[in-house]
């Protein structure tokens, strides 16, 4: 009987003990501030107070009108005239249309070899200017010049054959068909002779028209390829400007549009054209590109430099 009642005895107390902890948890959560709530309750606060601040500028201060007299300009001296204020609804300039520009020369080439061999010599250097048919460079052409000779050699025996049937056909010893196949003979030498001459004039190059030498790829006593590159040109006298504009200018851009060049490097400015409009807009870039011929002052210009083109303002209306 004794460990019965123990038993209940501690069974009781356990009870006892949940409740009381369970009572102190309730009491714990209805007195610990709840997040919910508290953010709740920020937010309402802040709405509220942003309220009078959006609401203040619709009533000036009594002071306002005190400070808006003092932020009014001083007046003008007294020897000077006032001048009148601009307007905020006062429209500025508007820009003249202006894109980059590179000066290219209207002739540019690059000589190449037309055959495999040993330059001989060089007969010009870097800037040098050069007259049209001037000769640039030579060949080591001994063998070129050989083959030449037995072709020729080779076309004087069958021209003399040639002849020489003829003159048996009149004398009733050789038929036509000797003389025809001795002419064919001779016709196959003398083109012959004038492969090995073309051949020959491979030997030196020439300049196709007057300019100056801007670069030498090769050197004297060098072995090159055929169609390797020696020698770039370029003409001076002939430049022009090369550009790309927006593909909506060609609403008011027309052939012979006046511009103005200022060049970079010198700080110069020429007076330009446009000679040229491209048929067909980039699909990439929606860009066109156009050339112009420089008036004046081409002496003072180098291929290769960049300026800035700007087209008057009137020509758009």
């Amino acid at each position: 009987m004794t460990e019965a009642r123990h038993e209940w005895f501690w069974r009781i107390f356990v009870v006892l003990i949940l409740v009381a902890l369970g009572w102190l948890a309730w009491l714990g959560y209805q007195l610990w501030p709840r997040p919910l709530a508290t953010g709740l309750a920020y937010q309402v606060k802040s709405e509220a107070e942003a309220i009078p601040l959006i609401a203040a500028p619709a009533s000036s201060p009594p002071g306002a009108s005190a400070i808006a007299v003092q932020a009014e300009p001083l007046p003008a001296p007294s020897g000077n005239a006032a001048k009148p204020a601009t307007t905020a609804s006062a429209k500025p300039a508007a820009a003249e249309p202006e894109v980059a520009a590179l000066i290219v020369a209207g002739e540019e080439t690059t000589l190449s070899s037309q055959m495999a061999g040993r330059i001989l010599r060089l007969r010009v250097g870097l800037g040098d200017h050069v007259k049209e048919g001037a000769d640039l460079m030579e060949f080591e052409c001994s063998e070129q010049r050989a083959q030449y000779e037995t072709a020729d050699a080779e076309y004087r025996a069958a021209r003399e054959t040639h002849l020489a049937r003829l003159r048996l056909q009149a004398l009733g010893a050789a038929g036509e068909l000797d003389v025809t196949v001795a002419a064919a003979a001779a016709d196959k030498a003398r083109s012959q002779v004038d492969l090995r001459r073309a051949q020959l004039a491979y030997c030196g190059v020439r300049a196709p028209f007057a300019g100056n030498v801007a670069r030498l790829r090769v050197k004297p006593s060098e072995s090159v390829n055929a169609g390797q590159p020696l020698v770039d040109l370029v003409n001076p006298a002939s430049l022009k400007a090369q550009m790309f504009v927006p593909a909506g200018w060609i609403a008011w851009l027309r052939p012979g549009a006046p511009m103005n060049i200022n060049i970079r490097e010198t700080g110069q400015t020429f007076k330009a054209r446009v000679s040229k409009i491209n048929s067909r807009v980039d699909g990439v870039s929606q860009q066109l590109e156009i050339e112009a011929h420089i008036e004046k002052g081409q002496d003072r210009l180098l291929p290769g430099m960049v300026g800035s083109a700007v087209f008057p303002q009137q020509q758009r209306k």
